[in-house]
């Protein structure tokens, strides 16, 4: 027979809602906070006092990411904001919690705090699932702000790790001209064997006009202002990566 345990979920999306869900169905208990604009059917039980719920509960979960904005909790169903500092400050020393894309600054806060912290998004399972709706989302976007087919449309992906593997393969199952830039030589033999045609990421310059399409995977600055340059006036860039992203947004 499994332990019932008790969470306390922190702010998030509908991924947190549906979450709470599971646990509960899972058998165990749950309370929320900045989670005010989700309605919950059963017994969830909504927060009025962190420390209280957080002393409580065998874990506390925060989003994925953890954090929307600088120093501010990721929560985009409640009715007010909240500084991470604030929601940490609350939570005993030595209590369990579990984040995900947890930045450097918030990690350094709990430890300050002798809170035990987790980043549930390095278990690799949990990324890889994650980079599926990423991808799909992503594919929607073109869709939507784009006047041509995916099919036949020339798309660069910048970046071969998860988010940029799956987003290359469904491109190239709708039918695009699929093209993956990377760094290292597993990666390129990687393209190459998913059919896929191969260019060095430190290399662009001079291979970005043909394209119709560029999605940036890479969390750090690939698409200078010389290489945007060379993009065609109607191409369509979705910048994947975390903040501050790839792209000179100055230049954009």
């Amino acid at each position: 027979m499994k332990k019932k345990l008790r969470f306390l979920v922190i702010g998030g999306d509908l991924r947190q809602a549906r979450l709470c869900e599971m646990f509960q169905d899972d058998g165990h208990e749950v309370s929320v906070y900045a989670l005010d604009r989700q309605k919950f059917e059963n017994d969830i039980m909504l927060c009025s006092d962190v420390r209280d719920c957080a002393l409580k509960a065998d874990c506390v979960v925060l989003p994925l990411p953890v954090t929307h904005e600088e120093g501010r909790l990721n929560s985009p169903l409640s009715n007010s904001s909240h500084k991470i500092e604030d929601i940490l400050k609350m939570i005993p020393a030595g209590k369990l919690v579990a984040g995900g894309m947890v930045p450097p600054k918030v990690k350094a806060l709990a430890n300050s705090y002798s809170i035990r912290l987790v980043d549930y998004l390095h278990r690799e399972e949990l990324a890889v699932l994650n980079a599926i709706p990423v991808a799909e989302g992503a594919i929607q976007i073109a869709m939507e702000e784009t006047p041509i087919t995916i099919h036949g449309s020339e798309c660069l992906v910048i970046g071969n790790g998860r988010i940029g593997k799956i987003l290359a393969c469904y491109l190239q199952g709708l039918g695009a001209r699929v093209t993956v830039s990377a760094r290292k030589c597993t990666d390129f033999a990687w393209i190459y064997a998913f059919g896929q045609e191969v260019l060095d990421t430190r290399l662009l310059e001079g291979n970005l006009s043909r394209f119709d399409i560029i999605f940036n995977t890479v969390p750090e600055l690939v698409l200078n202002e010389a290489r945007l340059l060379e993009v065609k006036e109607d191409c369509l860039i979705i910048d994947l990566a975390s903040k501050p992203g790839g792209a000179d947004q100055k230049f954009g």
